[in-house]
This record gives structure tokens, sequence and C-alpha cells, in this order.
């Protein structure tokens, strides 16, 4: 493909606002599958997780062909937790298509994606999406986000943007959000877009090579491959070449397989040139962030700079009565290894050994950027237990600072006291309020802080219907002592199987964690108390057995449901002297060894 039919493009948006799908439509509308072929929903979307919650998590890589153009496509991570990623790949863009949802508009994490487009200078081309919701708005979404932009001082050619207005789920794109929609419409004026204004990319040729790792995928044959774009130069099979570490260092190394991108498939090839966007592989320690160019003339690119991560948690060996009885990799050396593999990978994670216990500090951009890491392991095996998250401080002028969220909040009028009247004892402070429709929209200025596990208690106070967000606002003045978790809990006073009769009796001094028929061991936390002291219990005293019986004190068991907490709940629920255990099978709340007990 000759340079100048060239695009490549970075697809950009908040979390749900369709980009996945949007991608999946690209594809089938450019001819890429027959009528009868059999195409999963969500096509990049490839990994488990990523299914299971319904976002991306893992930036993806793609191409289709549109008329005489190869438009290569790069799917983004709508959630700021994941935000190093996008600083990441849009090096490899030469535009970015901002996808908008009708009836929200811009929400905080478009505006920190755009943040991070305008920083590399990509031109944006705005898709307003999902225009056929019956609460749709259309004009009002356009006006918002050239508000957006102005805040954010775009230069004016970018504030001059394009836009379409398309149903990704239907599949189709329009000019005028008004017209009626002709049958069999398509996606035609998207791509359209992307040809006409997005630059063909502008590398030489005949210059040396220059091939930065943007992001890296892994191959079960080929091992470690690293992505990126040819920004100058040419690749062959045959090309000697140098890499350029994040250290400085030049080294050696040869290229086994060049791979490019078609549909959301890897293709072997021989050779490419500026502007293609590839995967190579043969360097097995392949890390973000290195330069592959000529070893007669290098020209390294400049490293990648990525926003510090806010959230630290500590991640040690399971020291349970339990552990080893689920988990294959068990030992510190294995916690070691596979988190050395992943900060390789994701340039956003930071890992160091503690000084005063066997274990490793893991930092990263929120909760779910961490619980993320920590599921995954989970599934590959591993067993371990983590700390409770805490907020990465920061000292300047001998002041201490912590950093602020922008939080946004999308509830019905009814409920918007209560939210903030909660938000206010975790220290935020009302911005703004827009009520519309009954619904209310209010935006917060939190600390970082006061959100961690404040989502549950969000969805319990709003009774499911309420949607917030949240993205990095600034650093600011330590705000001084928020209450994390004022009821106590429910301790195992001895290692025993859970019995209901027990549970029964206990069901009235709280919310239980586990049903009957549980093994359980002492510190295991099977409950929450109503009181903020803690409570030894006996889960497994059963019913004292005589030969008389007598009406009413024979009654069936009717046992509540027990609370289903997620890994990021228990994540959130724990205090200090708590731990989470996590194993393959289960996932346990725990006293740690020593830890004085409330009350």
């Amino acid at each position: 493909m000759q340079q100048e039919n060239i695009r490549n493009v970075a697809i950009i948006a908040h979390v749900d606002h369709g980009k996945t799908t949007l991608v999946d439509q690209l594809f089938r509308h450019s001819g890429m599958f027959r009528e009868n072929q059999d195409v999963a929903e969500r096509l990049m979307d490839s990994m488990d997780l990523e299914r299971e919650r319904g976002i991306t998590i893992a930036s993806k890589n793609g191409s289709y062909i549109y008329k005489d153009y190869k438009i290569n496509i790069i799917d983004t991570p709508g959630h700021a937790d994941f935000g190093g990623q996008v600083e990441r790949v849009l090096r490899m863009a030469d535009g970015a298509v901002l996808l908008v949802d009708a009836q929200e508009g811009p929400m905080p994490q478009t505006f920190f994606v755009v943040k991070k487009a305008l920083a590399v200078g990509l031109p944006l081309l705005v898709v307003v999406n999902k225009i056929d919701k019956p609460a749709a708005r259309c004009d009002w979404v356009v006006d918002q986000v050239f508000g957006m932009l102005d805040r954010l001082e775009a230069p004016d050619e970018i504030l001059d943007f394009p836009v379409v207005y398309a149903s990704a789920k239907a599949g189709f794109a329009i000019e005028d959000p008004e017209a009626e929609v002709v049958p069999g419409t398509g996606m035609d004026l998207i791509s359209q877009m992307i040809v006409d204004h997005v630059p063909p990319p502008s590398g030489d040729p005949e210059a040396s090579l220059q091939l930065q790792v943007n992001t890296i995928d892994y191959s079960p044959y080929m091992g470690r491959l690293g992505i990126g774009k040819i920004v100058n130069g040419r690749l062959d099979l045959r090309s000697n070449l140098v890499v350029s570490r994040r250290d400085g260092s030049l080294e050696p190394v040869r290229i086994n397989k060049i791979f490019s991108f078609e549909g959301d498939q890897k293709v072997p090839v021989d050779k490419a040139s500026a502007g293609d966007i590839i995967a190579v592989a043969g360097m097995e320690d392949v890390t973000v962030g290195v330069t592959f160019t000529n070893p007669e003339d290098p020209q390294p690119l400049p490293l990648i700079e990525i926003d510090p991560p806010t959230i630290s948690m500590n991640f040690i060996p399971n020291d349970s009565p339990f552990a080893g009885l689920d988990g294959k990799y068990v030992t510190s050396r294995h916690l070691e290894d596979r988190l050395g593999r992943e900060t390789l990978a994701d340039v956003a994670l930071q890992v160091e050994p503690l000084q005063d216990a066997v274990g490793y500090r893991v930092a990263g951009r929120g909760e779910l950027h961490l619980s993320i890491l920590i599921e995954k392991m989970r599934r590959e095996g591993y067993e371990f237990q983590v700390t409770r998250p805490h907020v990465i401080m920061r000292e300047e002028n001998g002041k201490t600072l912590e950093p602020y969220e922008e939080l946004t909040v999308d509830v019905d009028e009814q409920y918007q006291g209560i939210v903030i009247e909660k938000l206010g004892k975790l220290k935020g402070v009302l911005l703004d309020m827009q009520v519309n429709n009954q619904m209310s929209r209010m935006i917060f200025k939190v600390p970082t802080r006061g959100l961690l596990g404040y989502r549950s208690q969000f969805l319990t106070d709003t009774r499911g219907m309420g949607v917030m967000s949240y993205v990095f606002a600034e650093w600011g003045p330590y705000a001084g002592d928020i209450q994390n978790r004022i009821n106590g809990v429910m301790i195992v006073k001895e290692p025993a199987t859970t019995v209901a009769y027990a549970l029964f009796n206990l069901q009235d001094r709280g919310h239980l964690f586990v049903g009957p028929g549980v093994d359980t061991y002492q510190g295991q936390i099977i409950g929450e108390h109503c009181r903020p002291a803690d409570l030894i219990v006996n889960p497994a005293k059963g019913k004292k057995l005589t030969n008389v019986r007598a009406a009413g004190s024979d009654d069936a068991v009717i046992l509540t449901p027990p609370v289903d907490m997620s890994l990021e709940d228990c994540i959130s629920y724990i205090n200090d002297d708590e731990l989470v255990e996590i194993t393959p099978k289960a996932i346990r709340l725990r006293k740690q060894k020593g830890a004085k007990i409330r009350g």
C-alpha cells in the first residue's frame, strides 16, 4: 500500500460510548466478512475479562480496506485507570475519531482522552453515537464538545471539527440527525471522513529506521510481540538492527517475523515501510518505549512520558491456614516474576519490594487498574494476599499534597440529596449541578481517598440507578482524615465448617458474607457487625438435640442470602488491619495476624 493511501486513526471515547461496536461495524461494512459468516460481537474485545465486563482493557490494532485506502484502526480503553495505554498508542495515530454518546455528551473520561490526543497534536473527527436513543440531543452534544475543546485551548483548526451522526449498534451513519434513515445506509460516511480529514503518515521511507514499540502482545508460538508504527525508514527480515533501550543503551537484535494487521488478524509480511503499523517478533524481553533503529545511523525516539500512579497496594504471599490448597503459584518468587512481566507490558504500573516485610508494593492508576491485574493473576493460578489500597501522597515545599478527582454523577432528582450528603462526608465539594427531565447531573471535586469503596455505597443509595465516573483533576492540599468503614466485622473463633443453624442466629447481628457448608479458619471475616465493635463468632455451633419436641421451638431455619462481594467490593471494604486472600477458587476476607480486635 502506498504511503499516501494509509490512514492511521485511533478511536477514543468515554467508557461504554460504543467504540468497539463502531469498529465491528466498520469492519463489517468494508466487506471483510462473508454474508453468512458468524462474527463475534465486539470482535476486538478478545480478553475474557473484557467480554465479561463490557469494557475495553487493552488497546487493540486492526485494519480494513475502504476504496483504495488502508485504514489502520486503534481501539483504545475508555476508562481513565487504563489511561497509560491511551497515552502510548496515540503515538501510532495520525488522527483520532472522538465518539460521544448522543444523550450523555462529553464525560470526564472523554475530557481525559481528548486532552491526551491534543497533547500529541492529532486532528479530531467527531462521531455522535447512539442517535436512535429516545433522549438523544445531538445539537447540545456538539455544543458541549466545542465547549470542552475550548476549555482545553485547542487550536482553531481542531475547533473546526467535522461531525457525523451514527448508531453503531444499528449500523448506519448520516450527516443530518433530523433526516430519515434510508434502508441500506451503512458506515461509509465515517470511512470517508477519515480519508478526507486524517493526513497520511508523514515519515520518510529513505531515512534511517525508527520503529518505537508502543504496546506489547503475546503469541503462544512467537513469544512477546512489539507493536508500533514505523516513523521513518524501511524494515525487512534481512535488516541488521539495534534496539535503543529505556536506559539509553544500544544492543544488536534480529527480527524473526514481521506482522501486518488485516482485520483483527496478524498476517506475516516480508517488509514494511514508513507509516505502517506492524508487530515484530524476535526480541524476548521487548518492552514499551524501546526503539528499533539502524546500527550505522541510530536515531532513537524520545521515551513516552506516562502520568504517575495514584494508588498503591501491597501484594504479599498467602500465609493463611488454607494457603496452597487452590493455587499453582504461591511463593514470593512467583509473585516477583509475574509482576515483573506485567511491568514490561504496562508502563503505568510500578512495582518495588517491601522493605519491612516479604512482598511487593504495586502502584497503579486506580482501583480498577489494580483489580484487573489481580483478577488476571488469579485466573492464571496465582495465590496471594493484598492490603487495602492507599493513595500516593506528594510532598512539595514542606506541604503534603494528595490527588483530587473530578467526579460526575448522573442520578434521579430524588436521590441528589443523599449523594450530596455522603460525598460531603468524604470531603467532596459540589462544583456544578444541572437538572434536566428529572435527571440531575452533579460535578464534584473529591479527594481520591474519598472515592475508595464509594461506588457500592453510591449504587445502594441510588437503588442501582445512578451513574458515576471520575478522572484525575489535580494535586491539592491534604483534606484531613476520612473515615473508611464505621461497622466492625464478625471474626471466626476457630477452624470450622459453617452450619445453617449458627448462621441463622448470627444474621440478626449484621450482614453475612458466607452461606452454610463453607470451610473457614480462625481470623477469617464472615460478615459485617451491625455495631462499631468486632465480634468473635462460632459459625459451626449446632442445635442441641433432645428427645423432647415442642411446637414453636423447631421452626425451620430461614437464612437471608449472604452478601455477594466482588473483588473490587472486597478490596474497598477492608481496613488497614485486614487482608483480602486471593486464590483461583475463592476470595476471602481475614484479619492480619496480630491485629487487635476492635471493641
